[in-house]
């Protein structure tokens, strides 16, 4: 019997999870409500009154199948290796039922801890429910394919970056480079090409030695393609952007990339370069062990022919991708590169990935359309295998070519805890993964992040198990136990974190350098507000000894500079419109008990709004502050992240932290301060805002502020500083 997955808690709150539905819509409940005594009668009051009141605007019923967070991250799951089944089947679309979860919480015991998900429990309908994703297939043997396109002669390029990687690196320098790996020396530099900051590391400390960085390319013509991806490459994309220009040249010489700057306008070109890689990868990888096999079965036994041309497995990409939809945007990528005869299991996949149904109007933001429009399901994954004119979907893990999954599908497609213990754990097809990318990762922060770092902690381990593998043709640094230093990991992000940088610095030790590529400066979201709105906007510095203290810094700083302010107008309407924007669901529970608890604020009406509330609970928490009910009202950034909330009534915007997102900056601060301009709620130029940082603030401050300013506001002995 499968054991049952525990999950790790999240970045910022709660832990989240889904079942493995399809198509089916999300709820955003799950927690409970809090409960204390003066919240408890407020609720009371707000539930009476809710039958009478209309909520300010019909878009919760727009948005009831969006992304949410209040589903337990605990889901009963099978390890992948029990899908390795004795008989290869035909796989066809199977039934797509829906599983039912029970979802049960509890009140957190401590401001300081999230609330954990307890287990989520599947019903049976009378018969077993299966996952869409299941795949009953065996475990293939060796290939011994020998044929070969005829146009497609796989000749070896000296110049060829897969050769000088991964084949016949110049053995000197590649153990310097592992040496300087092992007792952490590194070596940086930074540069700019075509707008777009570069700073590289290269294991080294003697820069003067290092090899340059490869130099920027106008096209696909300049690019080391097999044969049969040329013509479709150039037909594609003749001619590459600026931005292009400068990531083609790092992505395809394998280094590691962290790149700060996807957006909804460059996610196609970002996402057609990491598939022409990948499906390129592949290709060399593929035909090598074609054409060796072909030497050998020419030469017979007593061949001299030992290659060294494989890993333990045969998986060699994997795509780690926040949605169903994100995953479909891929295969399609991927199948106009290849353009292949045939695409087994098509109907299945497009059963099990693709909804249709338009789901949001255009005046949704552009980057929240993008990542929830279509299936939004973030537990999934799935095998692709290519053959010579044929893409088959849904193969079994140990018989695929590229892995696509978000990181709780293939967490649970690894096994849980309890199957750790009873070692029924199986992540053996993560053994020889070669490449990586991690699409959207700004949205995969919003998931579960521990999951992702779960997954990182066992790529290229040795595996456990044979696999029929034939040890005489796997490369030595495989055997080696070397593996993780020739892996490429490119990272594609909105915008650069601390958890991203601690990533890509973290598991980024690949032989040939990992690189951060970021604007080379930030105008700041501030600049791009006077056409919005025009209002005082009050950045307050606190100080913090160090990360860890920061917290409880930042609480302090709150509770005895910025609530003050608010008890003083607790009993006059100039306290009615104030918005609390609160990032983390840690400090949003801090504050919430601080607010109910303490007595000091004991004459302010508040209301809360996190990623927990259901529709109906944030529907009336929204009417109650506009009509003034609440006069002040807690608002999470998750909340915002998987809603979009218009809020009305605003006149006052207090950032206990500011948002990763700079997006958010301006949603929040332009978008409901001028709602209220147009609802006259507030006289124009009257609204005001109030944010608090620190020191280790600086990413976020620098996209809010500017490149310009953030430097004079982190060091200068002054911690107040006004923008009007």
């Amino acid at each position: 019997m499968p054991g049952k997955f525990k999950g790790a808690g999240r970045r910022g709150g709660p832990p989240k999870g889904k079942g493995g539905k399809g198509k089916g819509k999300r709820s955003f409940g799950g927690a409970p409500k809090f409960d204390s005594a003066r919240y408890a009668d407020i609720d009371e009051v707000e539930n009476e009154a809710s039958e009478e009141e209309q909520p300010p605007s019909d878009e919760e019923s727009e948005i009831d199948g969006s992304a949410s967070e209040g589903e337990p991250d605990q889901a009963t799951s099978r390890p992948y290796f029990a899908l390795m089944q004795s008989l290869s089947k035909e796989s066809s679309a199977p039934h797509a039922k829906r599983r039912k979860l029970e979802h049960k919480s509890e009140e957190p015991k401590s401001s300081t801890k999230p609330e954990q998900a307890q287990a989520a429990t599947i019903e049976e309908d009378g018969e077993e429910e299966r996952d869409i994703d299941q795949v009953e297939e065996a475990e293939e043997e060796p290939e011994d394919e020998i044929v070969l396109d005829d146009d497609d002669e796989d000749i070896p390029d000296s110049s060829d970056p897969f050769e000088t990687h991964f084949v016949s690196p110049d053995q000197d320098i590649l153990q310097k480079r592992l040496m300087a790996i092992q007792a952490n020396e590194v070596s940086q530099s930074n540069s700019v090409q075509n707008g777009w900051r570069l700073i590289r590391n290269l294991p080294g400390k003697d820069s003067s030695q290092s090899t340059p960085l490869p130099p920027s390319i106008s096209g696909p013509s300049s690019l080391k393609l097999k044969n049969r991806l040329v013509e479709t490459a150039s037909r594609k994309r003749p001619t590459f952007d600026k931005l292009e220009q400068v990531l083609y040249p790092l992505t395809f010489a394998y280094n590691d990339i962290l790149f700060c700057g996807r957006t909804t306008r460059n996610a196609e070109n970002l996402r057609r370069m990491a598939c022409l890689h990948s499906v390129n990868h592949v290709f060399k990888t593929r035909d090598r062990v074609i054409k060796n096999n072909a030497k050998l079965a020419k030469d017979g036994e007593n061949s001299d022919f030992e290659p060294r041309d494989q890993g333990f497995t045969r998986p060699k990409v994997l795509m780690l991708l926040p949605t169903r939809n994100s995953a479909v945007k891929m295969v399609n990528t991927i199948c106009s590169i290849c353009e292949p005869d045939q695409q087994e299991n098509r109907k299945r996949f497009d059963e099990s990935y693709l909804d249709k149904e338009a789901k949001f109007s255009s005046d949704r933001p552009e980057d929240f359309r993008e990542l929830f429009e279509g299936n939004d399901d973030d537990m999934f994954r799935i095998g692709i295998k290519f053959t010579r004119k044929t893409i088959k979907y849904f193969a079994q893990f140990y018989n695929s070519d590229i892995l696509m999954a978000s990181p709780l599908g293939l967490r649970m497609a690894i096994g849980s805890e309890e199957d750790k213990k009873q070692k029924k754990m199986d992540f053996d097809f993560l053994s020889s993964i070669e490449v990586v990318i991690v699409d959207q990762a700004d949205a995969l922060l919003m998931q579960n992040w521990e999951h992702v770092e779960y997954i990182f902690e066992h790529l290229n381990l040795q595996p456990r198990e044979a696999h029929d593998c034939d040890f005489s043709r796997v490369r030595e640094w495989y055997l080696d136990k070397q593996a993780q230093h020739f892996r490429q990991t490119i990272v594609l992000s909105a915008f650069n974190t601390p958890e991203l940088a601690e990533l890509h610095r973290r598991f980024g030790t690949n032989w040939a350098g990992r690189v951060r590529v970021q604007p080379e400066a930030y105008a700041g979201a501030i600049e791009e507000l006077g056409s919005i709105i025009k209002a005082k906007q009050t950045f307050s510095r606190f100080e913090a000894f160090s990360v860890a203290a920061e917290p409880d810094a930042r609480f302090e700083y709150f509770t005895s500079a910025v609530v003050p302010t608010l008890t003083k107008r607790a009993n006059t309407k100039d306290l009615a419109g104030t918005l609390i924007f609160v990032p983390s669901y840690l400090d949003f529970v801090r504050v919430r008990n601080y607010f109910a608890t303490n007595p000091a604020c004991s004459g302010l009406a508040f209301g809360a709004i996190s990623e927990y509330a259901d529709v109906p609970e944030a529907s009336r928490a929204r009417s109650h502050f506009l009509n003034g009910r609440h006069q002040v009202l807690l608002y999470t950034e998750r909340a915002h992240h998987f809603r979009r909330y218009v809020i009305r009534g605003v006149r006052r915007v207090i950032m206990y932290g500011l948002p990763d997102n700079p997006i958010f900056y301006k949603e929040i601060v332009g978008g409901y301060l001028s709602k209220s301009e147009q609802d006259l709620k507030l006289e124009l130029g009257k609204g005001t805002v109030r944010v608090m940082f620190s020191k280790y603030d600086l990413l976020k401050l620098e996209r809010i502020v500017g490149s310009k300013r953030v430097g004079r506001m982190i060091k200068e002995k002054g911690d107040t500083f006004d923008f009007i």
